[in-house]
């Protein structure tokens, strides 16, 4: 993007734990910052203009032949067609398997005391509401900076992350998307360093 193109620049700092929304007009991109290092990020997006088409992670590991994304990714939808790309990656490689925090698989994973622990899929949930979604559109996500190797004998695990303190990410849209984010409260395992932190959204588009 040329330096003397009229530009908006929108950013949020999505606080610990929270959610965040937007839609991401045709063209534009969206920064995701780690601020303050090994922070997961969880992440959904959907056709702004029909939610019905929305990210796929067989469609997009099927298209990329492989299971991590990185710059030059493509983020396909359950059509088989492109909602945003990766254009620029600090960080080297990102999950598409390890899945959305829940109660339930809180309490399966980590005892029932952990029944009560805010979790990603309350805030996709919650955030997802104000635009008409629900339990059934929930997906398969993506897993900004978090680290889940996966063996050869298929064995995978979530390992202390390789981000560090203001490391990012940039994709653009391909079409008009709606994003869902939940800044991942997790505290069980050390996708967050046992520590959640704040991430920053910023959108950047052309005027006129």
């Amino acid at each position: 993007m040329s330096t003397n193109t009229p530009t908006t620049v929108r950013t949020t700092v999505v606080a610990a734990r929270a959610a965040w929304s937007s839609v991401v007009r045709s063209g534009e991109t969206l920064t995701v910052t780690d601020l303050y290092g090994n922070q997961a990020v969880d992440f959904l997006v959907y056709d702004a203009h029909d939610t019905s088409v929305r990210y796929s992670a067989p469609d997009t590991i099927h298209a990329q032949g492989g299971i991590f994304l990185t710059t030059g990714s493509v983020l396909m939808s359950n059509e088989h067609t492109p909602l945003m790309t990766v254009v620029d990656d600090e960080v080297g490689r990102h999950d598409t398997v390890g899945g959305a925090c829940s109660k339930e698989s809180n309490t399966l994973r980590y005892g029932h005391h952990t029944w009560s622990q805010h979790a990603c899929v309350d805030n996709f949930l919650a955030e997802g509401a104000k635009y008409g979604l629900g339990k059934r559109d929930l997906v398969s996500n993506i897993n900004w900076y978090m680290n889940v190797p996966v063996e050869q004998d298929g064995t995978l695990g979530i390992v202390d992350g390789i981000s560090a303190p203001g490391l990012k990410l940039t994709l653009r849209a391909e079409r008009d998307v709606l994003v869902l984010v939940s800044n991942c409260p997790q505290i069980n395992n050390p996708c967050n360093g046992f520590d959640p932190t704040a991430v920053e959204m910023t959108i950047t588009g052309v005027t006129g």
